[in-house]
Protein backbone atom coordinates (compact mmCIF):
# COMPACT_ATOMS: atom_id res chain seq x y z
CA UNK A 1 0.00 0.00 0.00
CA UNK A 2 1.38 3.88 -0.94
CA UNK A 3 2.46 5.59 2.57
CA UNK A 4 0.59 8.63 2.88
CA UNK A 5 2.17 11.29 1.86
CA UNK A 6 3.72 14.21 4.29
CA UNK A 7 4.80 17.44 2.40
CA UNK A 8 2.78 19.91 1.12
CA UNK A 9 1.86 20.62 -2.59
CA UNK A 10 3.06 23.98 -2.47
CA UNK A 11 6.28 23.56 -1.62
CA UNK A 12 6.92 21.60 -4.70
CA UNK A 13 8.52 23.69 -7.62
CA UNK A 14 8.75 21.34 -10.73
CA UNK A 15 9.26 17.66 -11.57
CA UNK A 16 12.49 17.04 -10.68
CA UNK A 17 12.23 18.96 -7.47
CA UNK A 18 9.31 16.74 -6.60
CA UNK A 19 11.56 13.22 -7.50
CA UNK A 20 14.51 14.87 -5.30
CA UNK A 21 12.13 15.10 -2.01
CA UNK A 22 10.49 11.20 -2.40
CA UNK A 23 13.87 9.66 -3.21
CA UNK A 24 15.28 11.84 0.47
CA UNK A 25 11.71 10.57 1.97
CA UNK A 26 12.31 7.27 1.15
CA UNK A 27 15.60 6.94 1.20
CA UNK A 28 16.11 5.82 -2.91
CA UNK A 29 19.51 5.55 -4.01
CA UNK A 30 19.74 8.29 -6.80
CA UNK A 31 22.10 6.08 -8.77
CA UNK A 32 20.27 3.32 -8.99
CA UNK A 33 17.01 4.31 -8.53
CA UNK A 34 13.76 1.76 -7.66
CA UNK A 35 11.67 3.00 -10.63
CA UNK A 36 8.87 0.82 -9.60
CA UNK A 37 8.43 1.98 -5.85
CA UNK A 38 9.57 5.59 -7.13
CA UNK A 39 6.68 6.07 -9.95
CA UNK A 40 4.16 4.41 -7.12
CA UNK A 41 4.69 7.55 -5.08
CA UNK A 42 5.17 10.02 -7.87
CA UNK A 43 1.35 9.07 -9.01
CA UNK A 44 0.23 9.25 -5.39
CA UNK A 45 1.58 12.76 -5.69
CA UNK A 46 -0.57 13.74 -8.72
CA UNK A 47 -3.24 12.21 -7.21
CA UNK A 48 -3.37 14.67 -4.14
CA UNK A 49 -3.12 17.58 -6.45
CA UNK A 50 -6.08 16.18 -8.27
CA UNK A 51 -8.14 15.44 -4.49
CA UNK A 52 -7.34 19.31 -3.89
CA UNK A 53 -9.04 20.11 -7.48
CA UNK A 54 -5.88 22.09 -8.54
CA UNK A 55 -4.73 21.91 -12.29
CA UNK A 56 -1.75 19.74 -12.64
CA UNK A 57 1.07 21.26 -14.49
CA UNK A 58 1.86 20.11 -18.02
CA UNK A 59 5.60 19.51 -17.16
CA UNK A 60 4.32 16.65 -14.45
CA UNK A 61 2.34 14.74 -16.89
CA UNK A 62 5.63 14.82 -19.27
CA UNK A 63 7.61 13.06 -16.12
CA UNK A 64 4.83 10.68 -15.18
CA UNK A 65 4.54 9.48 -18.35
CA UNK A 66 8.33 9.58 -18.64
CA UNK A 67 8.49 6.97 -15.70
CA UNK A 68 5.90 4.62 -16.70
CA UNK A 69 8.14 4.34 -20.32
CA UNK A 70 10.65 3.04 -18.18
CA UNK A 71 9.02 0.85 -15.79
CA UNK A 72 7.13 -0.94 -18.97
CA UNK A 73 10.81 -1.40 -20.45
CA UNK A 74 12.03 -2.82 -17.26
CA UNK A 75 9.02 -5.52 -18.07
CA UNK A 76 9.94 -6.17 -21.30
CA UNK A 77 12.35 -9.27 -21.57
CA UNK A 78 16.38 -8.11 -23.17
CA UNK A 79 15.40 -4.56 -22.66
CA UNK A 80 18.16 -3.88 -19.39
CA UNK A 81 20.55 -2.47 -21.52
CA UNK A 82 17.87 0.12 -22.46
CA UNK A 83 16.35 0.23 -19.08
CA UNK A 84 20.21 1.32 -17.84
CA UNK A 85 20.53 4.02 -20.62
CA UNK A 86 16.82 5.61 -19.38
CA UNK A 87 17.68 5.22 -16.02
CA UNK A 88 21.42 6.86 -16.14
CA UNK A 89 19.87 10.02 -18.52
CA UNK A 90 17.01 10.65 -14.66
CA UNK A 91 19.88 10.66 -12.59
CA UNK A 92 21.89 12.91 -14.53
CA UNK A 93 19.21 15.34 -15.17
CA UNK A 94 18.34 14.57 -11.41
CA UNK A 95 22.13 16.16 -10.58
CA UNK A 96 22.16 18.57 -12.92
CA UNK A 97 19.17 19.98 -10.86
CA UNK A 98 20.74 19.72 -7.73
CA UNK A 99 24.20 21.21 -8.77
CA UNK A 100 22.08 24.26 -9.85
CA UNK A 101 19.75 24.60 -6.88
CA UNK A 102 23.47 24.66 -4.69
CA UNK A 103 24.93 27.35 -7.01
CA UNK A 104 21.33 29.61 -6.58
CA UNK A 105 21.44 28.96 -2.89
CA UNK A 106 25.42 30.30 -2.98
CA UNK A 107 23.93 33.34 -5.37
CA UNK A 108 21.55 33.98 -3.03
CA UNK A 109 23.48 34.13 0.12
CA UNK A 110 25.79 36.46 -1.52
CA UNK A 111 23.57 38.80 -2.40
CA UNK A 112 24.00 42.42 -1.40
CA UNK A 113 21.50 44.64 -2.71
CA UNK A 114 21.77 48.24 -3.21
CA UNK A 115 25.52 47.70 -2.58
CA UNK A 116 26.29 46.09 -5.59
CA UNK A 117 26.27 47.95 -9.14
CA UNK A 118 26.50 47.28 -12.78
CA UNK A 119 27.05 48.38 -15.93
CA UNK A 120 24.00 48.13 -18.65
CA UNK A 121 24.26 45.66 -20.85
CA UNK A 122 25.99 46.98 -23.91
CA UNK A 123 24.53 45.80 -27.63
CA UNK A 124 26.97 43.69 -29.46
CA UNK A 125 27.65 43.68 -33.18
CA UNK A 126 26.12 40.28 -34.98
CA UNK A 127 28.50 38.90 -37.06
CA UNK A 128 26.70 36.32 -39.54
CA UNK A 129 29.22 35.74 -41.49
CA UNK A 130 30.70 31.84 -41.41
CA UNK A 131 34.65 32.25 -40.82
CA UNK A 132 35.18 28.77 -39.89
CA UNK A 133 37.66 26.44 -41.88
CA UNK A 134 37.36 23.13 -42.51
CA UNK A 135 38.86 20.40 -44.89
CA UNK A 136 37.35 19.05 -48.04
CA UNK A 137 37.14 15.96 -47.09
CA UNK A 138 35.09 16.47 -44.28
CA UNK A 139 33.09 18.89 -46.06
CA UNK A 140 32.31 16.78 -48.60
CA UNK A 141 31.36 13.79 -46.27
CA UNK A 142 29.18 15.89 -44.87
CA UNK A 143 27.47 17.01 -47.96
CA UNK A 144 27.07 13.15 -48.85
CA UNK A 145 25.28 12.74 -45.30
CA UNK A 146 22.51 15.97 -46.42
CA UNK A 147 21.68 14.85 -50.14
CA UNK A 148 21.76 10.83 -48.70
CA UNK A 149 18.80 11.45 -45.94
CA UNK A 150 15.52 9.94 -46.94
CA UNK A 151 12.90 13.25 -47.20
CA UNK A 152 10.38 13.45 -45.14
CA UNK A 153 6.85 13.14 -47.54
CA UNK A 154 4.05 15.84 -47.55
CA UNK A 155 1.43 13.28 -46.61
CA UNK A 156 3.69 11.78 -43.86
CA UNK A 157 1.03 13.39 -41.14
CA UNK A 158 -1.17 10.71 -43.13
CA UNK A 159 1.34 7.97 -42.25
CA UNK A 160 1.40 8.82 -38.20
CA UNK A 161 -2.39 9.70 -38.02
CA UNK A 162 -3.33 6.04 -36.98
CA UNK A 163 -0.36 5.54 -34.35
CA UNK A 164 -0.97 9.23 -32.92
CA UNK A 165 -4.77 7.86 -32.76
CA UNK A 166 -4.41 4.96 -31.09
CA UNK A 167 -4.93 4.73 -27.64
CA UNK A 168 -2.47 4.33 -25.11
CA UNK A 169 -3.22 2.70 -21.95
CA UNK A 170 -0.83 2.01 -19.01
CA UNK A 171 0.02 -0.63 -16.77
CA UNK A 172 0.61 1.36 -13.57
CA UNK A 173 -3.11 3.06 -13.95
CA UNK A 174 -4.77 -0.60 -14.12
CA UNK A 175 -2.68 -1.86 -11.30
CA UNK A 176 -4.17 1.48 -9.40
CA UNK A 177 -7.95 0.31 -10.21
CA UNK A 178 -6.87 -2.89 -9.44
CA UNK A 179 -5.92 -2.54 -5.94
CA UNK A 180 -8.54 -0.28 -5.21
CA UNK A 181 -11.22 -2.81 -5.84
CA UNK A 182 -9.46 -5.60 -3.79
CA UNK A 183 -8.78 -3.32 -1.37
CA UNK A 184 -12.51 -2.73 -0.90
CA UNK A 185 -13.56 -6.37 -1.03
CA UNK A 186 -9.93 -8.44 -0.33
CA UNK A 187 -11.27 -10.83 -2.92
CA UNK A 188 -12.65 -10.72 -6.58
CA UNK A 189 -13.32 -12.60 -9.60
CA UNK A 190 -10.75 -12.62 -12.16
CA UNK A 191 -13.01 -12.04 -14.60
CA UNK A 192 -14.59 -8.99 -12.57
CA UNK A 193 -11.32 -7.29 -12.94
CA UNK A 194 -12.29 -6.20 -16.65
CA UNK A 195 -15.72 -4.85 -16.32
CA UNK A 196 -14.19 -1.62 -16.74
CA UNK A 197 -12.64 -2.46 -20.03
CA UNK A 198 -13.68 -0.82 -22.73
CA UNK A 199 -11.51 -2.17 -25.55
CA UNK A 200 -8.36 -4.20 -26.42
CA UNK A 201 -5.48 -1.86 -24.78
CA UNK A 202 -7.87 -1.83 -21.53
CA UNK A 203 -7.60 -5.57 -21.68
CA UNK A 204 -3.91 -5.55 -22.24
CA UNK A 205 -3.04 -3.11 -19.99
CA UNK A 206 -5.20 -5.33 -17.18
CA UNK A 207 -3.73 -8.61 -17.78
CA UNK A 208 -0.20 -7.00 -17.67
CA UNK A 209 -1.43 -5.18 -14.69
CA UNK A 210 -2.64 -8.66 -12.82
CA UNK A 211 0.91 -9.92 -13.59
CA UNK A 212 3.22 -7.39 -12.24
CA UNK A 213 0.76 -7.56 -8.99
CA UNK A 214 1.90 -11.54 -8.68
CA UNK A 215 5.36 -11.08 -9.75
CA UNK A 216 6.00 -8.18 -6.82
CA UNK A 217 3.42 -10.99 -4.43
CA UNK A 218 1.03 -8.52 -3.98
CA UNK A 219 -1.50 -10.70 -4.72
CA UNK A 220 -2.31 -14.20 -5.67
CA UNK A 221 -4.55 -16.09 -7.77
CA UNK A 222 -6.29 -18.81 -5.65
CA UNK A 223 -6.20 -22.42 -6.46
CA UNK A 224 -9.54 -22.81 -8.58
CA UNK A 225 -7.67 -20.24 -10.96
CA UNK A 226 -10.79 -18.10 -11.15
CA UNK A 227 -10.13 -15.42 -8.16
CA UNK A 228 -7.90 -12.80 -6.72
CA UNK A 229 -7.15 -11.70 -3.41
CA UNK A 230 -4.69 -9.81 -1.32
CA UNK A 231 -1.81 -11.07 -0.34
Amino acid sequence: MVEQLSFKVAQVEGPLDLILQLISKHKLNIYDIEITKLLEQYLAYMEVIQSQEMEIASEFLEMASRLVYIKSVSLLPKHEELEEQLKKELTGQLIEYTLCRQVAQLLKSRYVGDELFYRQMQPIEQNLQYDRRHKPKILLEAYLAAVGKRKIPQDGKKEFEPIMARRVVSINSRIVIIMKILYQKHRAPFLSLFDQSKDRSDIVATFLAVLELVKNKRVMIEDDGKTVSLL
